[in-house]
Parts: C-alpha cells; structure tokens; sequence
C-alpha cells in the first residue's frame, strides 16, 4: 500500500510521460500499479483508499455483528470464531479477530460517551485512590494517592492496609502537606466509606462522615464500576507505581525496610509537583500556593478517635496493652500513643508537636508474660562490653589499670573467676612493675589472665619465666598433642598374675637390719 506521497509522485509521473512502463521506471514501482492509480484517478476514485476485496468471512458478517450487538460490544473474538467454525467458516483466527475488530468500532462509532469537560475551581476538588506498592520485608504495602485537581499537587504517601484508622491519617497528613482542607473529598466505593448501595444511593460509613464532619469537608464516591469519574486519582496511582514499585522497567531495587519506601515517595512527590504540568503548563507547587488562599484551615488536632485508646510509653520504650507490653521507638518514651488491634496486629500512632499523625509501630498479638520487642525501636550499643571494661575509682585501682590492657583482662578474668585478695595481688603487680619494666608486668598479667592463673606467687613465677625465655604468650598443645597415656598397661588386665624376675642385682634392694628391730 502506497502513502499519499509515493501516489502523488506516480501520477506526476504518468502525467509527465503519458507512459505506463515510463512513470514506472521514474516513481521506482512496477507498470501495472501505476495502471490501477491512473484508472483509480480517472474513475474518481480516491487514490489512497483500497478497494474492498471479497473475504471468505463477509458471509458471516452479519453473525459476527449480531453477536457484538448482544454483548454490547464485549464479546470475545476467540468466542466469535468459535461460533463461525461451527457454522461451516475454515478461515483462521487472525481473520475473525479483525473482522470483530472492525464491528465494535462500528458499533461504538454511534454510542461514544460524551464528556462535558470538567471546569474545576480551586480548593474545591480532592481526589484519591490506592495502588498496590513494592513488598517491604515479605509484606505487601500499598500507596496512598491523593491528586488535588486544580493545582494538580500529588501526594503519595506508603500505608500496610486501608482500614478507617489509616484513612484518617492519611487524609490528616495530605491536609497538612497541602496547608488546608478542600470542600469535597473523591474517591472509589471502598467499605471504609460507603457500606451499601440502595436504589443507586451511597450509604456512607458512619466513622468516616464523623473524620469528614471534623475535617470540615464532604466525602463523595464516584459511580460504582466507573473509574473515569476519578481519573485524576487514577493517574496519579499509575505514574507512582510506575517509579515507586521495583520493577525491570524503571531499574529500581528492593526497599529495605519502610522507611526507605517513604523516603523515596517523598522525593518522587518533589519531583513530580516540581515540574512543568503538560496541562497546565505550570508546576504544580506553584499552582498550590494560589489554591491554598481557597481551601479551609485544618483543624489544630487531629481527629484521634480512630485510632484506638491511648497510652503512655515507658522508660523502657514499651506500652502496655491487654496485660502484654509492646515496644515502641524510644524517643517517644514519655509520650502519649494511640494502640488498636487490626486482626492479629497491634498498629500504634503516634501524633508529634504540629498534629501529623502517623504508624510508628505494628506488631503481632503478644501473650500475658511474653513481650513482644523490635529491636529497631532501640538506639544500638555502642560499647556492648561496656559492663566488663574495668573503670577506675579510686587512686590505687588507677594505677594498676594504668599498667595496660592485661593489667584489664586480669582484673575482668580474675573477678570472673572469684579469686581471693584480689586488691592486695593489685598492689603487688604495681609493687613488682618497679622492679620490672611495667610493660612486662602487664604481658604476665595477660598471661595470667589466659591461663586462670591467680594464685599468690604465680604472677612472680611467669615474670621470671617469661624474663629468662623471652616468651610472651603461653605455649599452646596442638591438636596432634595429647596428655592421654597410651591403653598398652590394660592389655594385661584381667590375666593371672606372673612373678616377676629380677635380672640385675642393681634392682634388689637389700632391706636394712634396723628395720627388724
């Protein structure tokens, strides 16, 4: 099929030549197609549009139409042509596909839904929606997005579930991040906010009419099975998933831990709010602050009631729920938390100075006398034999410290091991550390610290030792050495006893007359 150019160059050059085979070896195609183009043109046909050949399929035609009519355009081509095989067609699948094709577009040519456009004012629209996120440490986590339709600022924010309590924080911490409350708040018929539906009318969910009347706002639900009523919301979960969920497209690794994924849609939401929107052709942050003048001031506190009862966390990071403690990060110790159970989970909010809510723990139901501790809510040890380092206290202990590290490991070893008079063995080391160079008294007293050896004269004993050898650490057996004797004496056990000869007169002892008397 030749395009509109190569048509047009072909009959310039008929026109130029007034010769089938002449045009053709000018426009580089062969005499017969520059045939049908001249007759095409002389017919008054247009030149570009391909005659209509007869198909082995165009007797089914009217089956295959009256099929898509039934189904109002849903059928499926492979049910189309398993119908028209039965019917006597031998064609291929390939065939029925294109022919089904082309009758739905036919079908819907007449029945396209007409869209008024949508003329949206600030500080009236907010929308949002869920998308499934990245899996964090084996779980499933899911993506809050919510997309402000005048200004289009996004806002994309991790979550566990979608339960009433974690709605209303999200909804909490979007008001805060666009600095005020729109008047209408949009999105899908999940159970969080509509229970039922009776005669085409949303019956909303109580908790959630009581979040929206705190917030100032109304909720809304688009129509059931009817995502085009939200697609700002909808492309917004599709532009997130499609940079926020690894995947070998976008190139983007696992997430470690939760709070890498929210770091990262942080930085996505900068991105995104940063650059130029092709619709509005202005960056979102910019549109925001006008859009801020027309929204309505979020209340100072938020609204608490769902997220369970309080608590008061511990000196020791924990929380008390059901007789069961729970740990929580320790810089919240001495603060006040929100726990609720969700299934099998505890789930803890915390509320920090400017209102902004959010989970900061979540763990699996504990047992009475089984706490249940993350060990991530704990600032790590730097110093983990801290409790073992000796620390002196008073002028006597410092001056043996002062010795060196042996002169430690003696004392830890030494205390371990519940020696006797263990300041009076001090007061000897630093004694003999003038008469020896106090390097050498400390290696005796790594020494002995090794080999347990604490009693009075055996740090004298391996300075002297240590000083005529020159060795500094003590000699260690290998594995090939053994104190075991051999088994040859037991080879006799159990035979009778033979007198034993004695051959040299050296090994007959005589024994002395006075031992008679």
């Amino acid at each position: 099929m030749k395009n509109s150019r190569e048509i047009m160059e072909i009959l310039e050059a008929y026109d130029l030549t007034g010769s089938y085979r002449a045009a053709a070896e000018l426009a580089g195609c062969d005499h017969h197609t520059v045939a049908r183009y001249v007759k095409m043109r002389a017919a008054g046909l247009h030149p570009d549009k391909r005659q209509h050949r007869a198909r082995s399929i165009d007797e089914f035609l009217p089956k295959i139409e009256e099929l898509v009519v039934r189904s109002h355009g849903k059928v499926r081509a492979d049910v189309v042509h398993r119908r028209i095989l039965a019917m006597g067609f031998t064609g291929g699948e390939r065939t029925t596909r294109r022919t089904v094709a082309e009758a739905k577009s036919q079908w819907r040519a007449g029945r396209r839904r007409v869209y008024r456009p949508w003329v949206v004012e600030p500080g009236l629209w907010l929308q949002y929606d869920y998308g499934h996120g990245p899996i964090v440490g084996g779980r499933q986590t899911v993506l809050w997005c919510a997309w402000l339709a005048w200004s289009r600022f996004r806002v994309v924010i991790p979550i566990w579930d979608k339960t009433v309590p974690t709605v209303t924080a999200c909804l909490d911490a979007t008001f805060r991040r666009i600095g005020g409350v729109p008047a209408y708040v949009l999105t899908d018929n999940e159970k969080t906010v509509t229970t039922d539906h009776v005669a085409g009318i949303a019956i909303r969910n109580p908790e959630i009419v009581e979040v929206a009347r705190h917030y100032g706002t109304t909720i809304r639900t688009c129509v059931p099975a009817d995502p085009e009523t939200k697609g700002g919301s909808e492309a917004t979960v599709r532009i997130a998933k499609a940079d926020l969920v690894p995947t070998e497209a976008n190139l983007l690794g696992d997430y470690r831990t939760f709070g890498e994924l929210e770091a990262a849609c942080r930085v996505f939401c900068e991105e995104v709010n940063g650059r130029v929107h092709r619709e509005s052709r202005a960056r979102p942050v910019d549109r925001l602050a006008e859009e801020q003048q027309r929204l309505h001031p979020q209340p100072g506190k938020p609204f608490t009631a769902a997220f369970g009862t309080t608590r008061r966390v511990n000196w020791d990071g924990t929380i008390s729920v059901e007789a069961v403690r729970y740990s929580v990060p320790h810089q919240l110790i001495d603060t006040r938390v929100w726990a609720r159970f969700h299934g099998e989970e505890l789930i803890v909010t915390a509320v920090d100075e400017q209102g902004q809510t959010s989970e900061v723990a979540r763990h699996q139901r504990g047992t009475p006398g089984n706490p249940v501790l993350d060990e991530t809510h704990y600032p790590p040890r730097e110093d983990k034999n801290a409790d073992r380092t000796p620390r002196a206290r008073t002028s006597a202990e410092a001056e043996f410290l002062a010795l060196g590290p042996g002169a430690a490991a003696w004392l830890v070893e030494a205390g371990a091991a519940g020696a006797r008079r263990v300041p009076a063995k001090m007061a000897e080391a630093v004694a003999l550390a003038k008469l020896y160079s106090p390097g050498q008294v400390d290696r005796a007293l790594g020494t002995a610290a090794v080999t347990a050896r604490f009693a009075e004269p055996d740090l004298l004993s391996i300075l002297d030792y240590q000083s005529v050898h020159d060795q500094a650490e003590p000699t260690r057996r290998s594995e090939t050495h053994s104190l075991q004797p051999g088994t040859a004496a037991w080879s006799t056990f159990g035979r009778p006893t033979q007198h034993l000869e004695l051959t040299e007169t050296s090994d007959l002892i005589e024994p002395d007359e006075s031992d008679h008397s």
